[in-house]
């Protein structure tokens, strides 16, 4: 794979390495210079390439939904894969996305590509047009020891009421109080 390069769309090769990687990382930003940047880490098996230009992932109840925010204000988001074993490389995928929450036409087709955890919030859909690949000869070698559940029995303990209450609390704004899509749709 050619390092320090753009390509307008995702290749067969970058698919691949998406599809070896255990883990990710979201950025997003609102319009004003004075909000905060997100930057999410992300693991699971959560991740799909849907085509050479549009991707989504599943998106996990966490305690706060600043990508969901961002992306209602402006729709830019960055995704982000770094191999932490084999050859160095970094993969961005750039574009634009919006939020789909149960409820929604597209829901029942999405979320069939999953294993639907009980702490499932809304899966992230983005448009890509710009994929950049990079050296990442920085970036540590590590190994993949496994994944965590702390999530899923977070939230089997707090059940469906009580998730429904914690995402109505803390879900619906960001921290720059941006509405989300949770909040658009409890109105």
């Amino acid at each position: 794979m050619n390092m320090g390069k753009l390509f307008t769309r995702i290749e067969s090769q970058h698919k691949e390495f998406i599809q070896k990687q255990s883990m990710f990382f979201t950025a997003t930003a609102p319009l004003s210079a004075e909000g905060h940047v997100n930057l999410s880490p992300k693991g699971l098996d959560s991740f799909r390439v849907l085509s050479d230009s549009r991707v989504m992932y599943l998106d996990i109840n966490g305690s706060g939904n600043e990508t969901s925010a961002h992306m209602m204000e402006n729709g830019r988001i960055t995704i982000m894969f770094c191999a932490f074993d084999g050859p160095p490389l970094i993969l961005r995928l750039y574009g634009k996305g919006h939020t789909v929450l149960p409820g929604d036409e597209a829901w029942p087709e999405l979320i069939k590509q999953f294993d639907l955890p009980i702490a499932a919030r809304q899966i992230i859909v983005a448009d890509i047009h710009m994929v950049q690949t990079s050296c990442g000869f920085s970036v540590p070698l590590y190994d993949y020891a496994g994944e965590r559940d702390h999530a899923f029995k977070w939230a089997e303990k707090k059940g469906t009421e009580g998730l429904e209450k914690y995402k109505e609390e803390k879900n619906r704004t960001s921290l720059d109080g941006l509405p989300t899509a949770l909040h658009s749709a409890s109105k």
